[in-house]
């Protein structure tokens, strides 16, 4: 059964100004009196990451702020902002009603017919080879959450890594879920990107079978953080042993205006690289020229040593089943530009990228009572293909070693479009089989 419903097309968040919090930014180590000299002016310690030299502090006034800042040597403070969901279009949820099993091929999903996506990249030919994907690598996916119970996930998340930056989130957690980890997403968008990554494949596929997804909650039920969470979230993925973090988010900052944000984000960027972990980010869905502005910095495609992924997907197609035309094109939402990596299927409306739906998702209640998939589409559903792909790299590359990983994943795609790179493409759509070295 098909249902139709209104949900996401697109995620982005836009920034405002937080109440009483602060960033700190420091270009040597964090000095050893920064909790006495916070505690000296009654205030709360967020996060600290030396290591990082980033800091968040809640409880100040600016005034305060910038005190503490001055005494501990800080290069820069900075209010925190609030990032919140912008959402639009229409997407699709299925209820198989099949009985589920173990499945030892993802080829074998209730709806692998429906998931053109998968065989676009030559994930087929990769299972088909016997390579589908080590509980040894772990992927963060830096999101709304992971619906952990799902049976396209179960056993998957590793709950001991898994952690939320969302406080209120939390408390909704506790009261209307009780017992469940706060990683659990109330919405669903990093549910569908998880299960894309990664999936048992009782009901839809993904791109790997076994690899440990690590829930980094960053984003609440109703589509709201803070930058500092979002920070927050790339430094404990690094810390935790991420070997590759999806981040299916962003917005675009004026350089001008918010030039020392892009001095944070690039501080943590830069830091998760130094730790080993490569940082997946969707292209943004506004069809917007990414180098039209040279005064503006697309969150995150212009952070250092990431792999930004614009969005693929069919012309046409009869059915949820096929035939699909032209896999293949460019989407004509995708953002486009230099800052491209690859590109990868995000679907269009004659074909949707499935996936699991949340369990514990209040923005899509009747997934809550069975075992749903959602249709939808997105660089944000982009990214995760490609940090699928990226996990089953490191098997053969090895750990720590993102640039790596980057390289294999550039110099094996399709070139498409323009001869060479090409600010649609980047390199080319990703092809399993031929980074792996399959054919």
């Amino acid at each position: 059964m098909v249902r139709r419903l209104f949900v996401l097309a697109a995620l982005f968040p836009v920034v405002a100004l937080g109440a009483d919090r602060h960033i700190l930014r420091y270009t040597n180590s964090i000095p050893v009196s920064f909790r006495s000299s916070l505690a000296t002016i009654d205030g709360a310690l967020v996060s600290l990451n030396s290591g990082a030299g980033l800091a968040v502090v809640s409880d100040l006034t600016d005034e305060e702020a910038a005190r503490l800042a001055k005494e501990t040597g800080a290069a820069d403070v900075l209010p925190d902002v609030d990032v919140r969901l912008r959402l639009g279009g229409l997407g699709e949820a299925s209820d198989p009603g099949m009985t589920l099993f173990s499945s030892p091929s993802p080829e074998n999903a209730a709806i692998y017919s429906w998931q053109w996506h998968l065989r676009a990249i030559g994930a087929d030919k990769a299972w088909a080879a016997g390579r589908l994907g080590s509980s040894d690598v772990t992927v963060a996916v830096i999101d709304t959450g992971v619906s952990y119970e799902h049976p396209d996930l179960a056993g998957r998340v590793d709950l001991s890594r898994s952690v939320s930056f969302v406080p209120s989130d939390d408390a909704d957690v506790a009261a209307i879920f009780p017992g469940r980890h706060p990683v659990t997403d109330l919405f669903y968008h990093g549910t569908h990107v998880a299960a894309t990554i990664a999936s048992n494949a009782q009901i839809a596929a993904g791109v790997t079978q076994n690899v440990t997804i690590m829930g980094v909650k960053v984003l609440s039920r109703w589509g709201e953080g803070s930058f500092s969470g979002v920070l927050d979230g790339v430094l404990w993925a690094a810390d935790h042993g991420a070997d590759v973090a999806n981040l299916s988010l962003g917005d675009t900052l004026s350089k001008p205006e918010n030039g020392r944000y892009i001095a944070m984000i690039n501080q943590a960027f830069n830091y998760a690289h130094r730790k080993g972990t490569l940082v997946v980010v969707a292209a943004g869905n506004e069809s917007t020229d990414l180098d039209r502005d040279k005064k503006s910095f697309s969150m995150y495609c212009d952070a250092p040593n990431v792999v930004c992924v614009s969005a693929t997907g069919p012309t046409a197609a009869p059915s949820v089943t096929g035939p699909f035309t032209g896999v293949d094109e460019f989407a004509s939402y995708s953002n486009y530009g230099k800052s491209i990596s690859v590109a990868a299927p995000g679907g269009t409306n004659p074909g949707r990228v499935w996936a699991a739906c949340s369990k514990t998702s209040l923005l899509v209640p009747f997934c809550q009572t069975s075992d749903e998939v959602l249709g939808i589409g997105g660089t944000s559903m982009a990214a995760p293909h490609v940090a699928g792909l990226a996990a089953l790299l490191v098997e053969d590359i090895g750990h720590g070693k993102p640039s790596q990983v980057k390289q294999r994943l550039q110099k094996t795609a399709d070139d498409l479009g323009q001869p060479g790179k090409d600010p649609l493409y980047g390199h080319g759509r990703i092809n399993v089989p031929n980074a792996l070295g399959l054919e």
